[in-house]
């Protein structure tokens, strides 16, 4: 049964459930005044019906897979691993041909029972996919095939599975939320029960996906420095990535390159955006700043990949121009450190003037009034007093804006070039953290490899790197932040 049906036919016992409920309490009014209102019993009976058979689909929809996929694994072996190749890669072969034999069976081509006998021809199968449009290359083998076709009805049964003990799940929580409706339950203490552990499994949810992560990365992390040696990662200043063998994987350059355009991101939106801000909550009136405001903050709303189209065909063909072999000859080609950090900083001008815009508004009046009254013009009063007050704040939102910066990905692939390179020069293509973590995994890459897992090595530096400087920001925030009254 598809998943869609399933989640629907839950939906609708608990329809039915809500208004059983309301129905049967109603009935036994006479038998005694309810504790609750006739909604908590209704919503009981779908909460009863709801949790427990989601929870169920979810888990399963989750387990499923990897279940799957060990038993296809040990079925298997290491003898259907030809020279040259992974487990991964051929598990890959083995996904493509159960996806294809589906393709076949629905468009007719050959029945659901031929697809799943273990004990059809490989070379009329091969046929049959090749009219659905898969066409099997030669390191198909009929090993691959029965596997594949395991693979299709290990899944088949899991689907059948789930879908009798989701739809049993939701059957007993419609049966026994009806026996509970009697007017002595406490429907409205269930309700506000379950409804209290729902938000705090909501509120968790962040928590544990970033724990999660973090977990994620540091296993494959280590399994990257079992095959290749922290020293050199660490320790080189060559990134030259070959899956053909003999990869030195330094990251300096890529470090380099994050941190380069990140400087010069930071000196173009700092300086524009404080004095934005500035001049937003000092200077311009409220016509002015009601729709200065909102449109200064369009910026924040533009995909990144369309600030990266705007570096590749705008603002490095103009700096080409200008630093180029017909200019003053520092730059060779459009893509280039200047011009992903020109276009970065502009993307970072929202943040820091609305930070900042945010933080100086905060700053009493009465600092201000009092400036006034003792001569103080209002340029001196924004420099020597709302400045100093804000100023901790503005350095939380100059940090935030840098963890932005190193994280950006799209700006850097499309402005400043795939080059690891250890170079002072701003007109000099370059490369960052993010983008390798893209390069290394696109493509058909080895997972077993130093070279792809290396990406998750690369992004456990960056989300150190980030989480570090957000630290920093929270902490010169709280240290230096003086309460006003």
């Amino acid at each position: 049964m598809p998943v869609t049906w399933l989640v629907f036919i839950v939906l609708a016992l608990a329809l039915a459930g809500f208004v059983a409920g309301r129905v049967r309490i109603d009935s036994a009014a006479g038998a005694g005044r309810p504790h609750s209102l006739p909604n908590y019993y209704g919503w009981n009976i779908a909460i009863k019906v709801m949790v427990p058979a989601f929870l169920v689909l979810i888990c399963w929809l989750i387990v499923q897979p990897f279940v799957v996929n060990g038993a296809v694994t040990a079925r298997l072996g290491d003898n259907a691993v030809p020279d040259g190749s992974t487990i991964g890669l051929v598990m890959s072969d083995v996904r493509r041909v159960a996806e294809g034999l589906d393709a076949a069976v629905s468009q007719g081509l050959m029945g659901a029972d031929q697809a799943s006998d273990l004990r059809t021809e490989f070379t009329n199968v091969r046929d049959r996919l090749a009219e659905a449009g898969v066409a099997l290359g030669s390191n198909v083998t009929p090993q691959v095939l029965g596997a594949a076709q395991t693979w299709r009805a290990l899944n088949a049964n899991g689907m059948l599975l789930m879908s009798v003990a989701v739809t049993a799940l939701a059957l007993a929580g419609l049966v026994w939320g009806y026996v509970q409706t009697t007017p002595d339950f406490r429907a409205r203490n269930t309700v506000e029960n379950a409804l209290r552990i729902m938000l705090l499994a909501a509120a968790s949810l962040a928590i544990l996906t970033t724990i999660g992560i973090v977990f994620s990365l540091i296993g494959n992390t280590i399994k990257f420095f079992s095959l290749y040696p922290a020293s050199e990662f660490f320790g080189s200043f060559t990134w030259s990535p070959s899956f053909g063998g003999g990869s030195e994987l330094g990251i300096w350059p890529l470090l380099w390159g994050t941190l380069y355009i990140s400087v010069i991101a930071l000196t173009v939106a700092v300086p524009i955006g404080l004095f934005a801000a500035v001049y937003l909550s000092e200077y311009a009136g409220p016509r002015m700043r009601a729709w200065a405001k909102p449109m200064l903050e369009v910026l924040a709303g533009i995909p990144t990949i369309v600030y990266g189209l705007f570096a590749l065909l705008t603002v490095g063909p103009l700096l080409l121009s200008v630093f180029g072999r017909d200019g003053l000859g520092w730059m060779q080609a459009g893509t280039a450190v200047m011009t992903a950090g020109l276009v970065m900083g502009i993307m970072l001008i929202p943040f820091v003037s609305s930070l900042s815009d945010d933080i100086i508004n905060a700053v009493p009046q009465s600092l201000r009034d009092g400036s006034y009254g003792l001569g103080a013009t209002k340029s001196e009063t924004i420099k020597q007093v709302i400045l100093p007050a804000a100023l901790p704040g503005i350095v939380g939102a100059i940090l935030l804006a840098a963890s932005r910066a190193i994280g950006e990905t799209m700006i850097v692939v499309l402005g400043a070039g795939a080059a690891a390179r250890l170079s002072l020069n701003p007109f000099d293509a370059m490369t960052t953290v993010t983008a390798k973590i893209v390069s290394q995994l696109t493509g058909d890459a080895d997972f077993a490899s130093p070279e792809a897992l290396v990406a998750f090595a690369l992004g456990m530096t960056l989300f150190v790197m980030t989480l570090g400087l957000n630290v920093f920001a929270l902490y010169i925030v709280r240290k230096y932040r003086e309460q006003y009254e």
